[in-house]
């Protein structure tokens, strides 16, 4: 890799590039794309990330894209001080290794400890994305608040030495200037999400008959999942043939639900659970409408993903979720936590198959103008100075 990469103005021969990352199964899945655009112009990437198994399919996938794999301790949920301080040695150490010339981590602690440990190493360029506010940040004023305080001051700490901050959504980003998370001269940038391959997720015609509803998450509390089974219930009371699908997986984060919660849904015939999916556009292309009842998100990829297929959106008018949606054009909002309008909001749709059609013709429209993941992730390489 002998390419020139301009950075910032500096030409760097066979430069390399660090990705923090949180969750080795979400890599290529949310950041494939991104790691693409920078292979392509021959930039050397590393990326750092735990519970990758060696010798496991993924492992070795990433190794035969080119990419320099490290290891490192990282727990995902819950603020251990040793375990984190551990972390973050491990990635300081790592850095003054390979020593990088830009660094891009996202996720909560990736963020956290990975920026911290870059400014104390010196790295050249640093780049964080915020893309969700997470448990912290959820539930109300009083609840989890030490803990959203202790994030917060985290956070001041490490995105002091971020020379670009990305978020994906004006809300967040409002909220960290308000919360005095940034210096009000903190170089941001607000994308639209992580974008969606629409080549990929390519649009497929809404299937006849019987309307099928689709929900993809995390099974957490603050997904929404609640409310989802909710109003399955109260419209299956009016029109028992309509199908309501869950795709995705218990969770170790404090708000997952309980399996017993998840079980009894099941057994009243309130949600097919499909499970976990490692490709879930078969589960978009059987559904007539997606739903989403998140209580906050960066901007939700499934619901990318879902628009980019050509499904009109039921979400909530939410940090994140309403980016995605123009009310009575591709999609309608509901206020968060509302079981009575989320299901309202499916009536609807079940009374008027020429509003599904229009909608999801609109969702793939919108998707291919703004969610395109080529020029979210080519606003991100100006704005970090690569060409």
């Amino acid at each position: 890799m002998n390419a020139l990469v301009d950075i910032s103005g500096i030409a760097v021969p066979s430069m390399k590039f660090l990705i923090i990352a949180g969750f080795a199964d979400d890599l290529l899945p949310f950041r494939g794309d991104l790691i693409n655009a920078l292979l392509e112009r021959g930039i050397q990437v590393h990326v750092a990330l735990p519970d990758l198994e060696a010798n496991s399919d993924l492992h070795d996938k990433l190794l035969k894209k080119g990419l320099v794999l490290h290891k490192v301790a990282m727990q995902r949920a819950g603020m251990n001080p040793l375990a984190d301080l551990h972390t973050t040695w491990q990635l300081l150490q790592l850095i003054k290794a390979i020593r990088p010339e830009a660094v891009f981590a996202y996720l909560i602690k990736p963020v956290i400890y990975g920026m911290i440990a870059t400014s104390i190493a010196g790295v050249p360029h640093r780049f964080a994305l915020i893309s969700g506010l997470g448990y912290a940040f959820q539930g109300e004023k009083n609840q989890r608040g030490l803990l959203r305080r202790l994030v917060q001051r985290l956070y001041a700490i490490s995105l002091s030495g971020a020379h670009m901050i990305f978020f994906q959504n004006p809300d967040d980003l409002h909220l960290f200037h308000q919360l005095g998370i940034l210096k009000p001269n903190a170089p941001t940038c607000v994308v639209n999400g992580s974008g969606v391959n629409v080549d990929y997720y390519k649009y497929t015609p809404i299937p006849k008959g019987t309307p099928c509803f689709l929900m993809i998450a995390r099974f957490l509390i603050d997904k929404g999942i609640r409310e989802y089974a909710a109003a399955a219930k109260l419209v299956k009371a009016k029109y028992p043939e309509v199908r309501f699908t869950l795709v995705g997986w218990l969770d170790e984060n404090p708000s997952a639900i309980a399996q017993q919660e998840l079980d009894t849904w099941i057994a009243e015939g309130t949600i097919e659970n499909i499970g976990r999916l490692a490709d879930v556009r078969p589960a978009i292309a059987q559904c007539s409408v997606y739903v989403l009842p998140s209580y906050r998100e960066g901007t939700p990829r499934s619901v990318l993903e879902a628009m980019s297929m050509g499904r009109a959106i039921i979400t909530t008018d939410a940090p994140g979720c309403r980016e995605t949606v123009c009310t009575e054009d591709n999609g309608l909002l509901v206020p968060v936590g509302s079981v009575n309008e989320l299901a309202k909001a499916m009536l609807r749709f079940i009374k008027n198959e020429e509003m599904i059609l229009r909608m999801g013709q609109r969702s793939r429209e919108i998707a291919e103008e703004k969610y395109d993941v080529h020029k979210v992730n080519q606003v991100m390489l100006n704005k970090m100075g690569i060409s």
